[in-house]
C-alpha cells in the first residue's frame, strides 16, 4: 500500500470520527427537544457511521496491489461502498418519512428549542467541513468511495438545514403570541406540525441523492467508458501518429474501475517494420498517454496495416 493509498484510509477514519461526534450531539439535541425532525437527523447519522465503517474497509481492500487472483487490482470494490451508501441514504429517507408521518398524526410539544438548535448547528458544521474535504479529495484522487461518502454527509447537512428551518419557525412562533393566534386562525393547534412536515420534505429530497449514487454505481459496475473529455485527450495523442509512416489505429476501448482507468487500442503499422520499430512506436504512444493520466493501464495490440485480418474487428463493429 503506497503513501497516497494510506492517506485515503485516514480520510475514512475522519469520516468515522465525524459520524460518532454528530450522533452524540444530535441524540442529545433530540432528547432535549423531543423533535421528530432531530430524531430523524440522529438516525441518519447512525447510517453515516455504518457507511463510514464500510468505506474504511473498502478503501483498505482497494489499496491492495494486483495478485494472481485479481490481476487488474481490487479498485472495483469501491463500487460496493458507493452502492451500499446509496441504499443506506434511501433507508435513511424511509425511516425519516415513517417517523415523521407518525408524529404528524400524534404531535408532541417541543422543548428547549434554543439549545437543541444550537447543538444541531454545531453538528451540521462538523459534517459540512468533513463532507467538503471528502468530496474534494475523492474527486482529486478519483475515489468514488470518498466522494460518495462526502455526498452522503452533504445530504445529512441539507437534512439538518431543512429541519432547523422548520424548528426555527416553531421556536419563533412559540415565542411570539401573535404568531400563535395566526396559527389558530389557519386551523393549526400548534406550529409544531411544521416539525414532521419539514422532516417528510427533507426525506423526499434526499431520496434523489441516493438514487443518483446508485445510478453511478451501476454505471461503474457495467464498465462505463471514460468521460468524453478524457477520451478526447487519448484520441488527440493517437491522431498525432496517424498518417505518418502509414500508421493507423482502431478498436479504442476505455473503462473505469474505481479510481483506476483502463484502455486498449489496436495500432496498425507497415508489415515490413521490425518488431523493434513497432515496439518503439507503441512505447512512445503509451508514454504520451500516461503523461496525461496519473493512473491508467494501457493495453496495445500491434498489427500489420496491409493484412485484412487486422481490420476484421472494425468490420464486425460496423456490422
Amino acid at each position: 500500500m503506497n503513501t497516497a493509498q494510506k492517506s485515503l484510509t485516514l480520510y475514512g477514519w475522519l469520516s468515522i470520527a465525524a459520524a460518532v461526534s454528530t450522533i452524540a450531539l444530535k441524540t442529545y439535541a433530540y432528547l432535549l427537544t423531543d423533535s421528530v425532525g432531530l430524531l430523524s437527523d440522529a438516525l441518519e447519522s447512525v447510517i453515516n457511521l455504518v457507511a463510514a465503517v464500510i468505506m474504511l474497509i473498502v478503501l483498505h481492500i482497494a489499496a491492495q496491489p494486483p495478485d494472481d487472483g485479481h490481476p487488474y487490482g481490487h479498485e472495483k470494490v469501491e463500487y460496493f461502498s458507493s452502492g451500499a451508501e446509496g441504499v443506506m441514504i434511501l433507508l435513511a429517507a424511509i425511516s425519516i418519512g415513517i417517523t415523521a408521518w407518525d408524529r404528524l398524526w400524534h404531535p408532541h410539544a417541543l422543548q428547549q428549542l434554543d439549545i437543541g438548535i444550537a447543538i444541531s448547528i454545531f453538528a451540521s458544521l462538523i459534517n459540512l467541513v468533513v463532507a467538503k474535504i471528502l468530496i474534494s479529495v475523492g474527486k482529486c484522487q478519483r475515489s468514488i468511495t470518498l466522494e460518495s461518502d462526502g455526498k452522503h454527509l452533504m445530504t445529512d447537512v441539507w437534512t439538518t438545514v431543512g429541519i432547523l428551518i422548520g424548528i426555527g419557525v416553531i421556536f419563533v412562533a412559540n415565542y411570539f403570541e401573535s404568531s400563535l393566534a395566526v396559527a389558530k386562525q389557519l386551523g393549526l393547534n400548534d406550529w409544531g406540525i411544521l416539525d414532521p412536515i419539514i422532516a417528510i420534505l427533507v426525506a423526499i429530497n434526499i431520496v434523489w441523492a441516493g438514487l443518483q449514487l446508485i445510478r453511478r454505481t451501476v454505471s461503474g459496475l457495467l464498465d462505463a467508458a471514460l468521460s468524453t473529455d478524457e477520451q478526447t485527450k487519448i484520441i488527440e495523442v493517437l491522431e498525432h501518429f496517424v498518417g505518418s509512416d502509414n500508421i493507423a489505429y482502431h478498436a479504442l476501448r476505455t473503462r473505469y474501475s474505481g479510481a483506476q482507468r483502463f484502455m486498449s487500442v489496436h495500432i496498425l503499422v507497415p508489415g515490413n517494420w521490425t518488431v523493434q520499430q513497432g515496439h518503439d512506436l507503441v512505447e512512445l504512444v503509451e508514454q504520451q498517454i500516461a503523461m496525461i493520466f496519473d493512473n491508467i493501464d494501457i493495453d496495445t495490440h500491434l498489427e500489420p496495416i496491409e493484412d485484412d485480418a487486422s481490420w476484421r474487428h472494425l468490420k464486425m463493429v460496423e456490422q
